[in-house]
């Protein structure tokens, strides 16, 4: 069994509407409450966060899934929405939609569109981001699948 160690070094200099930063190897930001949560929205932020690590997954996910089933892809990209419920004064991560876009070359089949159909779910389901947080919030997919023409 292997295991892979990822670190991050947070600073904060107290209270809620400062701002603060956070080191990891490739990501280097600052950090607040965003906005429309009554803070300075400076960098990033955890649903932002989330949202990134959920979908990035997913496309790594799914572009190798793709790959691997040799289908013939020209293009693909990916919009996001996270979503956060405020009741009581009680935030939470309510719901992630993921609306992939991919389209296919010229000349693909009906069986490598239906392939593509089901690796769109799939891939959904085998994200360690996405399982990470199965059961905790909604996952939606919208695709839209399309061939060159």
């Amino acid at each position: 069994m292997a295991e892979h160690h990822f670190h991050l070094k947070a600073e904060w200099p107290g209270g809620r509407n400062n701002v603060g930063t956070i080191h990891a190897d490739n990501l280097q930001t600052t950090i607040s409450i965003p906005r429309e949560m009554d803070g300075p929205g400076e960098g990033t932020n955890p649903d932002e966060m989330l949202l990134g690590a959920a979908a990035t997954c997913y496309i790594i996910t799914l572009a190798a899934m793709i790959e691997r089933a040799d289908l013939p892809l020209l293009e693909m990209n990916l919009n996001s929405e996270g979503v956060v419920d405020v009741t009581r004064g009680v935030f939470t991560y309510k719901k992630l939609i993921h609306r992939p876009t991919i389209t296919l070359k010229k000349g693909a089949t009906d069986a490598d569109k239906r392939k593509l159909k089901l690796l769109v779910d799939k891939a959904e389901k085998n994200c360690m981001i996405s399982r990470a947080i199965q059961g905790n919030v909604e996952l939606e997919l919208v695709p839209n699948i399309t061939v060159q023409t």
